[in-house]
């Protein structure tokens, strides 16, 4: 099985306390994901955002209704916190969302560690779809968060 890496960085002309608050509303998730992935949250709001909070909803992966649940092993405001597969559709999902100060606002870096299932599928999939997903969601992404926070500064790391 093979552990695959995405990552990206995004400046943002705010502060790190305002950025994080963003990201560590989970209701925020939703308006960061394209409509096609039909993404909705089971778990009921408000959801409080900590260390072994869990974190249950609906996507539609490579077309298919798909329950997924993450959990969050590691939770530092305003600094980074983790979000870790489950029960989902990825053998592995592992994100790390981290916060830094620069003298420009905050430097914003998800790094995502995954494993697809089905072996020599799961990579043929990878190359095939996979992969495209990820950055067509990860670009909405960017291009909705610029657009929360008035200034458009998009930097793809590692594509």
């Amino acid at each position: 099985m093979q552990t695959h890496l995405l990552r990206r960085t995004q400046l943002l002309p705010v502060s790190r306390e305002e950025v994080f608050a963003f990201f560590q509303a989970p209701e925020n998730l939703a308006r960061i994901t394209p409509a096609w992935l039909g993404f909705r949250i089971l778990t009921p709001s408000p959801i409080t955002m900590r260390e072994g909070a869990l974190i249950d909803y609906t996507v539609r992966w490579l077309g298919f209704p798909v329950r997924w649940t993450t959990l969050i092993t590691a939770y530092d405001p305003p600094v980074r916190f983790v979000d870790q597969q489950v029960r989902g559709p990825y053998t592995f999902w592992h994100h790390t969302h981290e916060f830094h100060e620069t003298p420009r606002g905050t430097e914003m870096n998800d790094t995502v560690r995954y494993i697809l299932p089905a072996g020599p599928l799961g990579s043929a999939l990878h190359r095939l779809l996979v992969r495209r997903q990820l950055d067509k969601i990860f670009d909405f992404r960017g291009q909705i968060v610029a657009e929360v926070f008035h200034r458009p500064s998009l930097e793809i790391v590692n594509r």
